[in-house]
Parts: C-alpha cells; structure tokens; sequence
C-alpha cells in the first residue's frame, strides 16, 4: 500500500481537479489515487503514514457539506469524527481553494479549519504557503505571513495554480519522503 494518500473535498468539481493535479506531479507509487473524504472511512485515513487533505472554502468560510447545499456529503459530516480520532504519527499537508475577490473576508477558511482539527488530533501540519501575492480583508487560515497549507485560488488567478503547485511539493516531499 502507498504511504501518501491524497484526500479532498468537493462541490464544484475544483478541489478533484487539483488532487489529479498533485497525483500526476508526485508520480510516485507510494502515492495513492486521490479519493473523496465522502468514500472512505476515518480507519482508511488512519492506514497512511502521510496525508495531503484538499478542500474548497463554501458559503460564509465552511468546509463543504450537506448544510452549505453541497450535493453529497463531505468534510463537514465526518468532521467531528475526525477530532476524536488519533492522527499522532501522521504528517499532513494541506491545500484549500477559494475566492479572494468574492469572498475576501474568508478567503480559504475551510483549509484554517480542517487545519485546527488535524493539528488538534495529533498530526505533524506541514506545508506552509507565504500569503504575499494574495489580495484579501482576512482568512483564518493565516498563521502570521503564511498560510498553514496552500492557498489557491482557480477563480481569480489560475494562471498560477500550476507554479504555486510545483513550488509547494517541493516544499512537502522531502517531509513525506517523496
């Protein structure tokens, strides 16, 4: 079994997108096919070593799910499992889209909350993003000038997305053994 599992969140679609986007550019076999938080269980999380968890930034600054009009359910509905579970031993990196002209009060939300749950479950967090470049009021993803994960942003700059991903795995390989 590969020790790196890529996990996201989805409405939209985007957040798939950018897990096939990591998957291609690891191109390792101790990375696995990225899968939805929605088709698989907290105990199949628990079997990697290393995570590399993705997801959008929904309504007024949630992790997707059934209340914000998400059509299946995602990281809001396992959510408090996940705070109970043991992620001690785990290094996880994260990444979380949003909408910084849109929604510019809470840009990336979603990725500072999944990041205090993984981090209050024992995980190593890894993979810290500068938030110079990024036009925004506020996100509580923020941890001084740094992001605690990458921020991306698919609707405002795009033409980004590739880069920023090639810089960020950089960064976290090494840190997942890659």
């Amino acid at each position: 079994m590969a020790n790196t599992g890529i996990i996201f969140g989805t409405d939209t679609g985007k957040t798939r997108k950018v897990a096939k986007q990591i998957y291609k550019m690891l191109s390792s076999d101790n990375v696995a096919k990225p899968v939805n938080i929605n088709r698989i269980s907290i105990e199949d999380l628990l079997e990697y070593d290393n995570l590399i968890i993705g997801t959008p930034t929904l309504g007024e600054g949630e992790l997707p799910g059934l209340s914000v009009e998400c059509e299946s359910e995602s990281w809001e509905e396992i959510a408090a499992e996940l705070e109970e579970a043991d992620f001690s031993g785990k290094t996880i990196a994260l990444y979380g889209l949003g909408d910084q002209e849109g929604y510019p009060d809470e840009f990336v939300d979603a990725l500072g909350e999944l990041h205090d749950i993984f981090s209050g479950a024992g995980a190593t967090m890894i993979g810290r993003w500068p938030n110079s470049g990024y036009k925004f009021n506020s996100s509580t993803a923020l941890d001084g000038d740094h992001f605690v994960g990458l921020a991306l942003d698919l609707d405002n700059q795009s033409d980004l997305t590739e880069q920023r991903l090639a810089q960020w795995l950089e960064i976290i390989k090494p840190d997942l053994g890659l």
